[in-house]
């Protein structure tokens, strides 16, 4: 080889170069936004070293089952101190959770009760705290330290809830992490209560509170706390529970500490990681067990919360071998001005409360329960927004996806041999209460949301009916409040509270659990208002199963000029304690009925104005005309569904006086029923040609795929779409101007706009 011809190897810089290298990178780093490399990964983080030789060295099973008790029982007490002692209304319900983290940050052991959604979620901000804080000069991470946290976008649900994260040392060595989160409520949003269903942008959301230290030595730092006093509406919550959630805490490290000096860092660290890698075995050993197949699935979202709308959430569940992939592509684009999506994280942290709650409850909590479970989205897609995009109504999409999910896993958990629950359908899916703010009839501040939310109804089950305002759906052992504690805080009643709502069924071989009817009224305060956060007033949000029927759709009705504090004081038997009659029968002379979708905006009230809502009710399970008749009597009786409602629906004939059934005339109408709808069937491939369309339809505007085609994504229109990988702006026009557009053509068609001349 010639001399000009021979190549000289690059220098490689040396180590204290790169050294200098990474340090003028990290100290030139502009924004530390939330880092995608840790908000895409919900999977268990590799076994470290430490873990490695502790679980070498502590391998018996005794002695790691006393010390998981010892810190599930911690972590219990944590969460115990939280429901008693919080100040927040989440936290008194039960919309809570503490657990401790393994050192590299992944939720090893969480509480038995509160919401294991949180499960999914938490790791992340701990992530980003060793990521970006550990070795960060000017922040550090120390004994005594603790961090706060509530932004959804660096992992959390939405920023209702606040996080309070201790690391835990030994000897000057980073052991493990603890953390309490609830939900707050009140947050300094553009809407009262922490969850405006009017933002536009992240900047309308509240307190967006990055993983940043405001402990140190055990104490709150005054001025951070001044700082996110001034940013609330009621800054004693936010004093008040943060304490709340130090002290929880540190009760709990107090337990971990207990472990340290009975057994040796060696026996926690061990603990935390063998719990882990155990249940995700366990979880894929399961997969491994259920059938090669794939589900497909979907659920409507009919509105916006601002403007009805049809928005698809997408679902496909594929298991082979032991993997199990949740794939929702094909669901709708992102709102770029609208607050209804979720990042992915959301998504995930619901689709682990389908597994640790529905599917697999002996599971120990913790987020291995969902680590080997795949998830797949479009970019930019409402269960997978972008950073840029407002998700304070995260729950709206969070809520219809695991509903989705559910709805999926249920046809596989039917085919398995084995199974650690009952197939159910669908738990009613939305938070179907009031969201309220202003001036209290103490002068106060105030804004947060009734505990209502709690009453799901249960999905009807494989072999019985669901159960009544079960639990919401994120938190199978939370509470539904005591109101009347409530309304010694704040300046309106529940003139109807708890009541079961006639007729709001869904229909089945086994019927869904029913919610029940709340009526409130502002009665102390001219400064006081209402908000409804809540899907399905059009379509419903749910679908029932093998045959069982969704729930029917709930609208948020008002009744205004009328002061029913007047009406109870002179005229009480013209008050009536249902939404039906109410409405139905109008007995306030001169008042105005109305009825909307339930995404009402804050809307400050006069004195004794009637807003109605009803909680909904689950899915039901199954031929509604094999429903026992003895069944839809025992209904009837109870005041959950009317006679002709029931003898329609069931095809039950029976005495309308004494309800004694008819059975040979109930055999001949199900019968006859049975041939009608033989009568009514054509072809499946003659249904489809008369069926399936090219394009959605022009009247209605619909966002997501259309058919099989999930490249296509419509945002609203036959006309305007995207490329499922490509994403673009989707703005929705205010409702405002919607209006004023409608109005002025009006005009123009009656030929009142008047001339342009002047």
């Amino acid at each position: 080889m010639s001399e000009t011809s021979t190549k000289v190897a690059p220098k490689m810089p040396s180590a204290e170069e790169v050294a200098l290298i990474k340090k003028f990178l990290n100290d030139t780093t502009l924004f530390l936004g939330p880092d995608p490399e840790i908000m895409q990964n919900h999977d268990l983080m590799p076994r470290s070293a430490e873990e490695d030789a502790a679980m070498k060295t502590i391998s018996d099973a005794h002695t790691v089952a006393k010390i998981r008790d010892r810190i599930q029982a911690g972590c219990d007490e944590g969460y115990e101190m939280v429901e008693q002692m919080g100040a927040a209304p989440g936290a008194k319900w039960g919309d809570i959770i503490t657990g401790v983290y393994s050192a590299s940050g992944d939720l090893a052991i969480a509480s038995a009760g509160g919401v294991l959604i949180f499960s999914a979620l938490v790791h992340h901000p701990i992530k980003f705290i060793i990521k970006n804080w550990v070795n960060e000069p000017t922040v550090g991470v120390r004994d005594g330290d603790g961090f706060i946290h509530n932004d959804s976008r660096y992992g959390n649900v939405h920023n209702t809830d606040q996080s309070m994260i201790l690391p835990i040392f030994h000897k000057g060595k980073l052991v493990c992490w603890v953390a309490s989160t609830v939900h707050e409520g009140e947050n300094g949003a553009i809407e009262p209560g922490g969850m405006p269903s009017m933002a536009e942008s992240p900047s309308d959301e509240g307190l967006k509170m990055c993983p940043f230290k405001v402990v140190e030595n055990y104490q709150i730092k005054r001025d951070i706390l001044t700082f996110l006093q001034n940013s609330v509406r009621e800054p004693k919550l936010q004093y008040e529970d943060m304490k709340v959630k130090l002290f929880a805490c540190l009760r709990i490290k107090q337990r971990i500490e207990e472990t340290l000096n009975s057994d040796g860092p060696e026996a926690l660290v061990a603990t935390l990681r063998t719990t882990m890698e155990n249940v995700r075995a366990e979880v894929k050993r399961r997969v491994s067990e259920w059938p090669d197949m794939t589900v497909r699935t979907y659920i409507i979202q009919d509105s916006t919360l601002r403007e009805n709308c049809v928005v698809k959430i997408n679902c496909k569940l594929t298991k082979t071998g032991d993997r199990l992939i949740f794939d929702f592509r094909g669901s709708s684009p992102e709102f770029t001005n609208r607050a209804t999506n979720t990042i992915l994280a959301g998504l995930k942290g619901m689709l682990a409360q389908c597994f640790l709650c529905y599917v697999w409850p002996d599971l120990p909590r913790g987020q291995a329960a969902f680590a080997p479970i795949e998830v797949i989205t479009d970019p930019h897609s409402i269960v997978n927004s972008s950073y840029d995009a407002p998700n304070s109504q995260s729950l709206m999409s969070i809520f219809t996806g695991f509903t989705a999910g559910q709805h999926a896993v249920a046809k596989f958990l039917y085919s398995c041999p084995e199974k650690y629950t009952k197939v159910h359908a669908p738990t009613f899916n939305m938070i179907n209460t009031f969201i309220w703010g202003g001036v209290s009839q103490h002068g106060e501040t105030l804004g947060n949301l009734c505990a209502d939310l709690n009453g799901m109804g249960g999905g009807a089950r494989s072999d019985t009916d669901g159960e009544h305002a079960l639990a919401p759906i994120f938190a199978t052992m939370a509470d539904i409040g005591e109101q009347e504690l409530n309304e010694e805080d704040v300046p309106f009643l529940q003139l109807v509270s708890k009541k079961m709502t006639r007729d709001a069924i869904a229909p089945g071989k086994y019927r869904g659990g029913q919610g029940y009817t709340m009526i409130v009224a502002t009665k102390d305060s001219e400064q006081w208002g209402f908000m409804t956060t809540t899907q399905g007033a059009k379509i419903p949000p749910i679908q029932g199963l093998f045959g069982g029927y969704a729930c029917g759709c709930y609208p948020l009705s008002k009744v205004k000029g009328v002061d029913v504090y007047d009406v109870l004081l002179n005229e009480p038997e013209k008050f009536k304690h249902s939404i039906e009659e109410i409405m139905n029968e109008r007995p306030f002379e001169g008042a105005a009925y109305t009825t909307h979708h339930m995404g009402m905006g804050f809307e400050i009230s006069k004195r004794g104005e009637l807003f109605m809502i009803s909680q909904g009710a689950g899915a039901g399970y199954g031929d509604l005309l094999e429903r026992d008749p003895a069944g839809v009597i025992r209904d009837i009786e109870e005041g959950l569904i009317s006679p002709g409602v029931a003898e329609r629906l069931y095809k039950v004939k029976f005495d309308p006086v004494t309800l004694a059934i008819n059975q040979e005339a109930t055999d001949a109408a199900r019968d006859a029923e049975r041939k009608a709808r033989i009568a009514r069937s054509v072809p499946y491939a003659e249904f489809i040609k008369s069926w399936n369309k090219p394009t959605p339809p022009s009247h209605l505007q619909y966002f997501g795929c259309w058919g099989d085609d999930i490249t296509k994504l419509y945002m609203g229109s036959a006309d305007k779409f995207r490329d499922a990988n490509t994403p673009r702006p989707n703005y929705m026009v205010h409702p405002k101007d919607v209006r004023i557009a409608e109005l002025e053509a009006r005009l123009a068609a009656l030929g009142a706009m008047g001339s342009d001349k002047q």
